[in-house]
């Protein structure tokens, strides 16, 4: 209560049952931890606070040692050992990531050990009749798990009341932010304790940079100022947002699982919040479905005793939280507050002796209370099934504000929210590609690159667009974005083309620079240059790209020049702009590819925008609605083997061959929302493997099966461990209309057929002649009389030019599609 009275803390602990003897009490022997959360920004400035106040040699970070994982331990072996690479590799990668869980929910950890028990062909190297292989895997085995290199904990802080140095051996490292000497413990954290010091996580989180940066969006853009730590708790629109599963890009909920969860409990109340962020990890998960029908009014609340409700109401009578098991052991058996809090602990930790104490006394409180043993026995083995897994409340309650608070923006403020979180994610393209589909999906534009408009990061325009970043351009780094930025600033938007380059530094926006930001568009504003043309030959037969940046040269020289001078005039000197080159052709494929490397995705324009009609008429689904569709499968049986029909171009592909010398290919397939990645193996290889090429537009059929992994139930038995799509058909999508649309049947009201009508319809059938069969639908609404004429002189390709011009004209179409492959 003190710690939020001084605003140390956000969360009401009063109001949510937020115990502090979980964090500190009198029965506590250990230190408390102490973990405090920050922007990534402010970070470096509490660390810096911290050694001004406490003194530089007060203050240090904490070792972390790197151990040999199995992988890198066979490969470190096998490069001492003069093993060849091809093998050395192969050995490595039998080694899996994961194994499936057994049958008791738990998954065995992988190490040589457990591979050599479950891998056939990792015991086959241990027994190879090769010394060299033999022995690189038993050396591997016995290095496993020894320090390979040290690091430094990206959270951990000591800070010492004496001089460190009295008391730790200290190590010098390097920041790997500033670059500058720090101080590193060599002990590590699990030693730091046990020998006196107070060790502090300071995080960085990416999170509370987002709300700080879109908060600030909200400002330039509507000249609002939010606080954030005052918005409502019972917002309409944000549970809304939660409830349609509408949490891309929220904190913790964010997760395909999540997010379907989300959308079956329709949360109505923060509570709710709390609880799912508890209960969706490994463990409690199971209790999921339980507790959404318990909140639907699905299935009965029942308490086992009545003392429960008041603890277990908000939770719908199931125990989630920590702090619950300390709380129905007070009330039930009469623990003290330091003895809920040893309960916790001991069930956590699954700490036998301690257990087996507590159980007695918790027995022995309860019957005194008046409870029967047979109930208390029944809580007390719930609490055993469930406590080890139990989260606690406060990070919870925490988590699922600062999850709220990202929900609350993107409900209200979709394209300031949505603008800083692609500003935070510039250096991982996949996320920056995610985010971009989920601005795409809720109808917000998000403009190319323009060096008149765009900021290192991404922003908000004035019609509330947001607006490429520069920085997200691969190839154009801050130095140059900051030239561009402040030159626009002092002197205003860039005219033209020369205008930029005469304006800015070249020795700081130099010709690569220049390049990506031609291949991403941040010129194609400049009328009348097209991106084609930058690349064009120019007078002396080089790229006019090259020509522009000498020329930005010469005019930055001259006028560096002139400043030096007692003479001369500034037209004087200025050199001839030089002649904009006549466009050649170019494939507008490869711009898009270019346009693509540099900033992620398509922006100006997608590949598939020639196929809209296809996808519109023969597909059945995005790529992420049946991605979605797949990921719920597990949990909804009925979903397993639907099929589907979804479109899209392969974007990359890799073949190779299987651990038996079978060939496979890899690749990835992407529609305008959506990427997903597959593999041929077999009869699909050698049936579909020519459509796999980068930049096949494809129809593909799919379906939901079962993924099989296989696990040690002491025989060879395969268990179930995820559903996917699977690859059951393709084709090309570029001649999909002609084979599969046989005819086109046009509405025509009597009171629209003219004299120009037929002239007009006759001219653009002979000039898209094709094999579909034309039918002619006459309407006379006085009399309700249709008929229907087969032409006999004209069948037609189904070519845009034509139906765009039956839109154009307003005359009704419509077509019965036969998809049959």
């Amino acid at each position: 209560v003190v710690a939020y009275c001084l605003k140390i803390t956000d969360i009401d602990p009063l109001k949510y049952d937020l115990l502090f003897e979980r964090f500190l009490n009198p029965d506590r022997i250990s230190m408390p931890d102490i973990d405090i959360d920050f922007d990534d920004d402010g970070r470096s400035k509490v660390l810096k606070y911290v050694e001004d106040k406490y003194g530089k040699d007060h203050v240090s970070h904490v070792i972390t040692f790197g151990t040999m994982a199995a992988k890198s331990a066979i490969r470190d072996i096998a490069r001492i050992q003069n093993l060849p690479l091809s093998e050395s590799d192969r050995l490595a990668k039998l080694v899996p990531n994961k194994f499936p869980a057994d049958s008791s929910g738990k998954a065995p950890e992988v190490n040589l050990e457990n591979c050599r028990r479950l891998v056939p062909e990792i015991k086959d190297a241990f027994e190879s009749s090769d010394p060299l292989v033999r022995d690189t895997m038993e050396f591997a085995g016995k290095l496993e798990g020894n320090v390979r290199n040290t690091g430094v904990h990206a959270c951990a802080i000591i800070i010492g009341r004496d001089d460190l140095r009295e008391f730790i051996p200290i190590g010098i490292a390097k920041d790997k932010d500033t670059g500058e000497d720090i101080w590193v413990s060599q002990y590590d954290g699990s030693q730091i304790e046990k020998v006196g010091m107070l060790k502090m996580d300071f995080l960085g989180l990416k999170t509370l940079s987002i709300l700080k940066e879109a908060v600030e969006n909200i400002r330039k853009s509507r000249g609002v100022v939010v606080d954030i730590n005052s918005i409502p708790i019972d917002d309409k629109e944000t549970f809304e947002l939660f409830s349609r599963g509408d949490s891309i890009a929220t904190f913790q909920f964010e997760s395909d699982g999540m997010r379907k969860w989300l959308r079956e409990l329709k949360p109505t109340r923060f509570e709710d919040l709390i609880a799912m962020n508890a209960l969706y990890r490994p463990g409690p998960m199971d209790y999921i479905p339980d507790f959404v029908d318990r909140k639907r009014g699905l299935k009965q609340i029942e308490y086992d005793l009545p003392e429960m409700k008041e603890i277990l109401e908000d939770t719908y009578g199931i125990t989630v939280y920590q702090e619950q098991v300390m709380l129905l052991s007070q009330k039930v058996a009469g623990f003290s507050k330091g003895e809920a809090d040893g309960l916790r602990k001991a069930m956590g930790k699954k700490i036998k002796s301690m257990m087996d104490s507590l159980k007695e006394q918790f027995i022995k409180g309860g019957t005194g209370n008046g409870h029967t043993i047979e109930i208390l026995e029944k809580i007390w083995k719930d609490w055993e099934a469930f406590a080890q897994y139990a989260f606690n409340k406060s990070h919870s309650t925490c988590y699922a504000w600062i999850g709220y608070q990202t929900a609350y923006l993107k409900a209200h403020y979709p394209a300031e929210f949505m603008a800083a979180t692609l500003s935070r994610n510039l250096d991982n393209m996949d996320e920056i590609t995610k985010y971009m589909d989920e601005c795409k999906r809720m109808g917000i534009s998000v403009l190319g690159p323009d060096v008149n408009e765009s900021d290192y990061k991404f922003t908000v325009n004035r019609k509330g667009n947001i607006r490429f970043g520069m920085a997200g351009i691969k190839g154009v780094g801050l130095g140059a974005v900051e030239n561009i930025v402040s030159t626009r600033d002092t002197g205003g938007p860039f005219e033209s083309i020369f205008d930029f380059v005469e304006r800015v530094n070249p020795s700081v926006v130099g010709k690569k620079t220049i390049e990506s930001l031609i291949y991403a568009g941040a010129f194609d504003y400049f009328e009348p240059v097209k991106r084609e043309q930058y690349l064009a030959p120019g007078t002396r037969d080089e790229p006019f790209v090259e020509i522009l940046y000498k020329y930005g040269q010469r005019f930055h020289n001259d006028t560096i020049a002139l400043g030096n001078s007692l003479f001369g005039t500034h037209e004087s000197i200025k050199p001839v702009r030089p002649e904009i080159p006549v466009a050649m052709e170019v494939d507008k494929m490869e711009l898009l590819k270019r346009e693509r490397e540099l900033v992620g995705m398509f922006l100006s324009a997608h590949p598939l925008d020639q196929y809209r009609f296809e996808i519109k008429t023969f597909t059945s689904n995005t790529i992420g609605e049946a991605a979605e569709l797949a990921s719920q499968a597990l949990q909804d049986s009925s979903l397993r083997g639907k099929e589907m029909i979804i479109a899209g171009m392969v974007t990359n592909s890799k073949s190779s061959v299987t651990k038996t010398g079978r060939p496979f290919v890899s690749f990835s397939v992407e529609d305008f929302n959506g990427t997903i990645q597959f593999s041929l193996f077999g009869k699909d290889y050698e049936n579909f493997m020519k459509y796999t090429h980068p930049g096949t537009p494809l129809l593909i059929k799919v379906a939901i099966l079962q993924k099989y992994g296989f696990q040690n139930n002491g025989d060879d038995s395969a268990k179930q461990v995820d559903c996917e799509l699977k690859v059951r058909s393709m084709r090309l999508l570029s001649n999909t209309r002609e084979d599969f649309i046989k005819s086109i049947t046009l509405s025509l009201p009597v009171s629209m057929i003219t004299k120009n009508l037929r002239r007009d319809l006759t001219n653009i059938f002979k000039e898209n002649k094709g094999s579909t069969r034309v039918v002619v639908k006459i309407l006379d609404y006085e009399t309700q009389i249709s008929v229907e004429f087969v032409s006999i002189k004209y069948s037609v390709a189904l070519t845009d030019v034509l139906l765009n011009y039956l839109e154009a004209n307003g005359i009704e179409w419509s077509i019965t599609p036969t998809l049959s492959f």
